[in-house]
């Protein structure tokens, strides 16, 4: 089996393995005792921290352990705007954040206040512009926050830029680091930082969150001394020796296998286009995290050519709404404004081998054309049928029907319309909101926009 979701979850890393192994023998008792079991656990924990504090490149008296990724990311939004409230609690926000961070900044403030959130959009790369993003801030923003690296994608945002903005205007800056953290540290004066152990091979339940020196901070909610009074609770300290031994193991190969994977990366981006007809490869192709490459593929139900790869032994994630919940593409992607049906998203671990992604790309073409055919996509350009040939106008009826669905019927019949003709698409898919201008920009024609459910498509080659 080839896992390829390292960007949701990396793989335990064995250093991970034989220190959470170890400190379970000697780190059982609590910390913030005097006796020597005591005395030996805090020894362990203070390690944990200066290891960890290292690889942020901050302090260890900055630095304290939470249960989560999730919770630093919660606990670090508060705590920075509660502390700034009477600047005011406006919160600046990329749209592409982890959802982690947009669901903390848009909650409402201690006092019953309804959030007060900026939300600066993402380019078709998934990146922030440092001008746009800086002239968000205000006078009254509490806060802002910027992902180092897009957890979808993988473009790397310009935090250097946009923190020395946020410098400027005396705003604090949280970084959400969990993407890129095992690649090294973080550039730019940033306020705030946060991640999670799980994501470089770290156990689960685990995060971090760092607050610099001279940054005001008030913790939400009651406290005690464990963690600076920041995050309340006995430390699982054999998982927080584990996190800290991995992350710096991690780093000590970061170079060259960040170099390797690039390379097994630009291979993927380069040969998917070339053996899958009709396929966009999303996030910026230089700036971006070395593991990491998305692609979407057109006419493809993406839950369907998920089961297909994992039956191929291939373990991968999507952001297409077909494989999620709530029927509505991942909120990165309508951000970004690219195609979403069929979307794929694959994240090497380390360690990966040559031989497991050339296999990838073997079977991937054979899968997608399996998953077009069954649901009825057309094969080459749209060619002219039946007595509605030459029609000046079109109407698809395609309500109630999802990705990708809308777009399959649309490309049927846009060749029964002359060049200048228009195809009105009617969809209540939230995904033809992507999906529709996605496709007439691969295929060269013109999107006339949307009127509620009604989608118009003028042909133009």
């Amino acid at each position: 089996m080839a896992y390829f979701d390292s960007a949701s979850s990396a793989p335990l890393h064995p250093v991970a393995h034989q220190a959470l192994q170890a400190a379970l023998d000697e780190g059982w008792a609590d910390p913030a005792r005097l006796y020597r079991e005591g005395r030996r656990a805090r020894l362990l924990l203070d390690a944990a921290r200066e290891a960890a504090a290292e690889a942020v490149g901050c302090r260890p008296d900055e630095l304290v352990f939470t249960p989560s990724g999730t919770y630093a990311v919660h606990a670090g939004v508060a705590g920075a705007r509660a502390a700034r409230r009477r600047v005011g609690g406006h919160v600046v926000v990329s749209a592409v954040e982890h959802s982690s961070v947009l669901h903390a900044a848009h909650a409402r403030a201690a006092d019953g206040a309804d959030a007060d959130v900026t939300e600066v959009p993402a380019d078709r790369t998934g990146a922030v512009s440092p001008e746009t993003y800086a002239a968000a801030l205000r006078t009254d923003t509490a806060l802002a926050c910027l992902q180092s690296a897009n957890h979808e994608v993988g473009t790397v945002q310009p935090v250097a830029a946009v923190a020395e903005a946020c410098r400027a205007a005396g705003v604090p800056l949280l970084v959400d680091a969990a993407q890129s953290l095992a690649w090294g540290p973080v550039d730019g004066a940033w306020s705030l930082l946060t991640a999670s152990a799980h994501k470089w091979g770290g156990p689960a339940g685990v995060g971090l969150l760092a607050v610099r020196k001279g940054v005001r901070f008030a913790p939400q909610g009651p406290v005690d001394e464990r963690e600076s009074g920041r995050v309340p609770g006995f430390e699982n300290l054999p998982a927080i020796v584990a996190a800290a031994a991995s992350l710096r193991a991690v780093r000590a190969g970061a170079e060259a296998e960040a170099a390797r994977l690039r390379t097994l990366v630009d291979r993927i981006r380069a040969r998917v286009p070339e053996l899958v007809p009709d396929v966009e490869v999303v996030g910026d192709p230089v700036l971006r995290l070395p593991h990491l490459v998305t692609f979407s593929c057109l006419y493809v139900d993406g839950e369907t050519l998920l089961h297909a790869l994992d039956e191929a032994d291939f373990s991968v994630s999507s952001g297409s709404s077909c494989t999620s919940g709530t029927l509505t593409p991942s909120h990165v992607l309508r951000a970004m404004g690219v195609l979403s049906e069929g979307n794929v998203r694959v994240s090497l671990p380390s360690g990966t081998a040559e031989a497991e992604v050339d296999r990838f790309l073997s079977v991937l073409p054979g899968l997608v054309a399996g998953v077009r055919e069954r649901l009825g996509a057309p094969v080459g350009p749209a060619a002219r049928t039946g007595a509605a040939a030459d029609a000046p106008s079109l109407v698809v009826d395609a309500l109630g029907k999802l990705c990708p669905i809308p777009v399959i019927e649309l490309a049927k019949v846009i060749g029964d319309v002359p060049v200048g003709g228009t195809v009105t698409v009617l969809s209540d898919d939230e995904a033809a909101r992507l999906d529709i201008p996605a496709w007439c920009e691969m295929r060269g024609h013109e999107y006339g926009g949307r009127q509620g459910t009604a989608y118009l498509v003028r042909r133009l080659v």
